[in-house]
């Protein structure tokens, strides 16, 4: 997991990401991200130091206003060189493999997973949010689109014909023109935003809110009497539940696209490098370049997940963040809230969890002795983690005053931080816990 803080054309990323012709090559280099506010921390009394600096802040966007989103494949080293007061040939080779090996094991995995559920599916039942069931062999496709395509926009940005415009998908929530989609759709839309609706008709639209860090945005478009989709619950999916997505894939013009699958997977994370993404709906519903923003359907045609993100050269692994996930955001977005500049806080590292399954010979390799928290995997160069002294193998176990007892978690503690917040962080080093102090940077 790397701590930091739709759309279609033949450049493919795991952001499925805005047509267009802007649309740039990622840089070569990329470091991470993420956000927002912390807590006083705790420390041992017996081998404790102390370390403060400050970090630079590096920006870490495309000219086009998108994430420079590299693949989600095998993570690579962050650092091109050693870290400095590092011996990297004895610290940093047993975790290499063991960080290759865990990726291993998880594509392995998930394709006996896939396999499995894939047998699976032919013989089971959809269960609707209203709690009927309904026999996968019988589901009516025709009549979800009747019921969910009227609700589903084309949202393109910038000027027609311009270099900057692009496009993603939409879906329709109110009346009165409310219309949920990717925050990275919108990105860089130099305050053009244009939706086509189901009918073929158009209307300008305007910015209400965005939750970068959640990846989700808020417009409101000029028109009123729309048809507003039904919101269901995705606590109530199941593996193996069938599954539509509708959106503007690889913006063809027309009607939206519409593919079908099933949920792959519940609660998955993924990351691109700078945005990490928490919760989501695992399809193999075909997502592509376009679909960013669209809806995933469910079998009673309600909205369960908004479409969001492709793995680049995997084959039928998309992702949706979960709806129940959304809803919760909409009341701050609905008021004005999150914001599009991509400011959120930095650390600089990668990392594992700290748990039973963590191989002996890591634990040996860096003498880890801790029963929980998170293994510096990676520590990017002139990072806030690197300036605060922050080493490969060092395992936190403390973030400005919180227990830390999985990446995962260290992620969310990051991402609730602000850049320039001063934090404490606690560290086990072979054996010997640390306190460092860390101003966390910014993207």
């Amino acid at each position: 997991m790397e701590h930091r803080g739709g759309d279609s054309n033949g450049s493919w990323s795991p952001w499925a990401p805005r047509t267009g012709a802007e649309a740039a090559p990622a840089p070569v280099s990329e470091p991470p991200r993420h956000r927002r506010r912390a807590s006083p921390s705790t420390h041992d009394n017996n081998n404790t130091t102390t370390t403060t600096t400050t970090a630079p802040v590096v920006p870490s966007w495309r000219p086009d206003g998108l994430p420079a989103s590299p693949p989600l494949q095998a993570p690579a080293p962050l650092l091109d060189g050693p870290v400095p007061g590092e011996p990297v040939a004895s610290r940093s080779s047993a975790l290499a493999v063991f960080v290759a090996f865990l990726v291993g094991a998880l594509v392995v995995g998930a394709a006996f997973g896939t396999f499995a559920l894939g047998h699976r599916a032919g013989r089971g039942t959809v269960t609707n949010p209203d709690g009927t069931s309904k026999s996968i062999g019988a589901l009516d496709i025709r009549a979800i689109l009747d019921k969910a395509q009227p609700s589903v926009v084309t949202i393109q940005t910038g000027q027609d014909n311009s270099i900057f415009g692009g496009s993603g998908s939409g879906v329709v929530i109110s009346e009165d023109g409310l219309i949920l989609t990717n925050a990275h759709v919108i990105e860089g839309a130099a305050g053009v935003i244009t939706v086509r609706f189901n009918d073929g008709t158009t209307a300008p639209a305007e910015l209400i809110g965005a939750e970068t860090a959640q990846d989700i945005a808020l417009i409101r478009a000029d028109r009123d009497g729309l048809t507003p989709a039904v919101l269901g619950s995705s606590a109530n999916l199941r593996v193996g539940d069938d599954v539509v997505a509708i959106g503007n894939a690889l913006n063809l013009g027309g009607d939206p696209s519409v593919t079908r699958g099933i949920v792959s997977a519940k609660d998955r994370s993924i990351s691109d490098g700078r945005v990490s993404l928490e919760h989501l709906i695992q399809t193999d519903a075909a997502i592509n370049p376009g679909n960013s923003g669209g809806p995933l359907i469910d079998a009673g045609g309600q909205v369960v997940g908004i479409n969001t993100a492709i793995i680049e050269g995997a084959q039928n692994v998309g992702f949706s963040i979960a709806i129940d996930t959304v809803e919760s955001l909409l009341p701050r977005l609905k008021a004005g809230g999150g914001d599009l500049t991509g400011d959120t806080a930095l650390l600089g590292i990668r990392s594992v969890t700290v748990d039973d399954d963590l191989d002996q010979s890591v634990r040996t390799q860096y003498g880890v002795t801790a029963a929980s928290g998170a293994l510096v995997a990676g520590v990017e160069a002139d990072s806030p983690a690197a300036d605060g002294g922050l080493e490969v193998g060092d395992v936190i176990v403390s973030f400005d005053g919180t227990t830390v007892v999985s990446s995962d978690q260290l992620t969310g503690l990051v991402r609730s931080a602000r850049p320039g917040d001063r934090v404490s962080i606690t560290v086990e080093r072979m054996g010997r816990r640390t306190s460092l102090e860390v101003t966390l940077g910014s993207n």
